[in-house]
């Protein structure tokens, strides 16, 4: 009989944004009023979501769906300057946790639009990110999804034009977008450097790096969280089957006939619980054995902001 094996990805799981933006929910509670209020999903994990839930966080679709004078957790995937102008009309105390990473997306939008630029924006037009970057200039930005969009938009001076980026894309799906755009905008401006950051980067070439070993990948990750689909995307055009699990009881039902060596990896807002309570599933499965597969090693870290820093220790709280 086969000795069946799983071969863990590292990194996985939780990167620098997620762990700050929780850790500044978890500070919230500790140092404000409850119910806190948080704009939508403060990261795409339901495990998160309702253990902050039981806490005393409200999760709500509108900003005007919160009492005035209320306190209001912003998502590490950022929100539109309008809902920040609404914030401040009905008197919100604001914690912001967007990423640093789409931040620095926010900023670049604005200086192009400032300059006169038209700009063209990289990501899924639905997803919490780019409905929050587009916001920073309605009339200069439009996004665009697919490379064959981008053969197709209009755009009114090709020599003002600039491009961004979802930070959470497959670095494969937007080199080929941007070779579409290079080659009928030839001074479109680019950023320095990429805005898919450096977790995305990571952990797509270590999934990369798990198809070329197993027969199966499986990507720990809620089905809204565009990273943990990139995962899963990145794995099958690597020539690997690989499968989005959202929570271990839908593990426990995988059909693993005819796998002997599983790769195991996590979108970066899953909690380091869920691989676990993965991996004591998978050992009841026959799979034993587990070797670690090291891609990237990572040691970036974001303190946390002002009065929640000095609650926290300048340091997030400690995460599942």
């Amino acid at each position: 009989m086969n000795r069946r094996g799983i071969i863990v990805a590292n990194p996985h799981g939780f990167c620098a944004g997620v762990e700050r933006a929780i850790g500044m929910a978890e500070a919230a509670l500790a140092a404000y009023p409850r119910p806190i209020y948080c704009l939508r999903e403060i990261v795409h994990n339901q495990q998160v979501i309702g253990d902050l839930a039981a806490r005393g966080v409200v999760f709500v679709p509108d900003v005007r769906d919160i009492p005035a004078g209320s306190t209001v957790l912003f998502s590490a995937h950022g929100v539109a300057p309008a809902v920040r102008a609404e914030a401040g009309r009905r008197e919100l105390r604001v914690v912001d946790a967007t990423c640093p990473f789409v931040v620095k997306i926010h900023l670049e939008v604005r200086r192009y639009a400032a300059e006169g630029y038209a700009i063209l924006l990289i990501g899924d037009r639905t997803h919490d990110e780019i409905v929050g970057v587009a916001g920073e200039a309605p009339g200069r930005v439009t996004v665009i999804q697919t490379e064959a969009e981008a053969r197709a938009v209009a755009v009114g001076d090709p020599s003002r034009l600039a491009v961004m980026t979802q930070t959470t894309l497959s670095t494969d799906d937007i080199e080929r977008v941007l070779q579409a755009l290079r080659e009928r905008f030839p001074l479109l401006k680019t950023p320095p450097r990429s805005d898919i950051c450096y977790a995305t980067r990571n952990r797509q070439e270590a999934a990369r790096a798990l198809a070329r070993r197993a027969e199966l990948v499986v990507v720990l990750g809620a089905a809204n969280s565009s990273n943990s689909n990139r995962l899963v995307e990145v794995a099958r055009s690597a020539g690997c089957r690989a499968a989005l699990v959202s929570a271990s009881d839908a593990l426990a039902s995988l059909a693993l006939d005819g796998v002997n060596t599983l790769g195991l990896t996590a979108g970066a807002s899953t909690p380091e619980s869920c691989m676990r309570e993965a991996l004591a599933v998978l050992k009841q499965r026959g799979f034993a054995e587990v070797e670690e597969l090291v891609a990237a090693r990572e040691a970036i870290h974001f303190a946390l902001p002002g009065e929640l820093s000095q609650r926290a220790g300048g340091r997030p709280p400690a995460v599942p």
